[in-house]
């Protein structure tokens, strides 16, 4: 990619329980040029996964995507964000529980903040889930790259156990109900 299409990407970042499960499904999107694993939100500098792991650093496991908004807007990112994940439990995704496993919306810009805001009201408004929704949205906070092997997960290990029960569907969900977002030429 050239400086000047690097320039016009933007960042957004999202914690929506596992970062192997957020960053599959993000990685298939049209407009996404890039989406990295990694730790924010808590209150050490440089965790690693085994601290994490324990819920005592504050961090949640997060991705941070690179996407060009000629091509996919933040709105749509936001509706891919809550279509795949539950949104109304606290600190957990599936079997996944902790605070590290959070629903949380890291705002980049003023712009963002108040679109995610509006956005999850609107859900709210229209009782798509039928739980209160609980994704906390809050200010971009330092984000630390995860381990080398956290790092494009799914497409390197897909035929692992957790691949195939816990993020297989959110790739099928996705195939299902954005196959207009896809990225075919990936």
């Amino acid at each position: 990619m050239n400086e000047q299409n690097k320039d016009s990407l933007e960042t957004a970042i999202f914690a929506g329980g596992c970062f192997w499960c957020t960053e599959a499904v993000f990685q298939r999107l049209n407009g996404v040029q890039e989406v990295t694993s990694g730790y924010t939100g808590g209150t050490i500098k440089n965790p690693a996964y085994r601290e994490i792991c324990t819920g005592r650093t504050g961090h949640a496991e997060a991705i941070k995507i690179e996407f060009d908004p000629t091509l996919i807007s933040y709105e749509e990112l936001l509706e891919v964000f809550f279509a795949t994940h539950d949104p109304t439990t606290l600190n957990r995704q599936g079997n996944d529980v902790g605070t590290q496993y959070r629903s949380e919306i890291f705002y980049t810009n003023r712009e963002q903040e108040k679109k995610a805001g509006e956005f999850i009201a609107l859900l709210e408004r229209e009782n798509v889930f039928s739980s209160p929704i609980v994704t906390a949205i809050s200010e971009e906070k330092e984000f630390y790259l995860a381990e080398e092997d956290h790092q494009n997960y799914y497409n390197d290990n897909s035929n692992q156990p957790y691949c195939q029960f816990i993020i297989d569907p959110k790739i099928k969900k996705l195939n299902k109900y954005f196959s207009n977002k896809l990225n075919t030429v990936k």
